[in-house]
């Protein structure tokens, strides 16, 4: 089931219960039926497997809905909030790849695996470049390249990298972008694309080239290398080699 049916069948969920709820007189009052509706659509998204980041998004959205209204919020903002969610997620809800944003600590620790001489290195889901500014300027004889999807995000990442000589920066789809020339490629995305990323990876990367995915590892697959950044949430770098073989080694 498409992530946005499930989203919206676990509201539904939720109206419903709190329909009955209401009409069995076991709730009285607003807030307690906004509660029930939340508690329950959340409860239905788990039972649906959505992503877990749906869950405090079902909890959160009917009391917004319900502030916003008594505080007689003029409709623009809606409409506003609404262009930013679209411009800064903008497909998340088709890929499930939220916006995640990699600190300098993993940036140093990625360096680490950069080769002494000149390499190229593709950031796939790249966000507002704080992965690739740092290592940029530590790397003034590498090559990077950001790709993302997302417009608000590309523009912003897009402007503060712009003095960075040795940064490219692409808007795009990561699985149309050409990797066979990149000697290292970094992912932060989410458990449910990973076995495409692996499949384009195998495909387009020459041997010897690395692919580190922070925080999800590859399905089905031992990591070559385990990085522990060492950071306040604990980031785990997953790193796996492509050695020209069909038949990589699997866990």
């Amino acid at each position: 089931m498409p992530p946005a049916l499930k989203a919206l069948l676990s509201q539904f969920v939720g109206f419903g219960v709190a329909f009955v709820l209401a009409r069995a007189g076991l709730l009285d009052g607003l807030w307690p039926l906004v509660g029930a509706q939340a508690v329950t659509a959340a409860a239905a998204a788990a039972v649906l497997r959505s992503a877990r980041w749906w869950l405090p998004i079902h909890l959160a959205f009917l009391p917004l809905v319900v502030m916003a209204q008594r505080l007689g919020v003029p409709p623009g903002w809606y409409l506003a909030a609404f262009t930013l969610l679209v411009l800064v997620y903008w497909s998340s809800f088709h890929t499930q790849v939220p916006l995640y944003l990699s600190n300098r600590a993993t940036a140093m620790a990625l360096a680490t695996l950069l080769p002494q001489g000149p390499a190229r290195v593709l950031d796939i889901g790249a966000g507002t470049g704080a992965l690739l500014r740092p290592l940029a300027q530590a790397r003034p004889d590498c090559a990077f390249t950001g790709i993302e999807l997302a417009p608000a995000t590309w523009l912003l990442g897009r402007v503060l990298g712009r003095k960075l000589d040795n940064l490219a920066w692409r808007r795009g789809d990561l699985f149309a972008h050409d990797w066979k020339h990149y000697d290292l490629v970094y992912a932060f995305l989410s458990p449910v694309p990973m076995a495409a990323v692996w499949r384009k990876a195998r495909a387009e990367l020459r041997p010897g080239s690395l692919l580190v995915s922070n925080s999800f590892a590859l399905p089905e697959r031992e990591p070559d290398a385990l990085i522990e950044v060492g950071d306040r949430r604990g980031t785990l770098l997953y790193v796996y080699r492509i050695d020209g073989r069909s038949d990589d080694r699997s866990g």
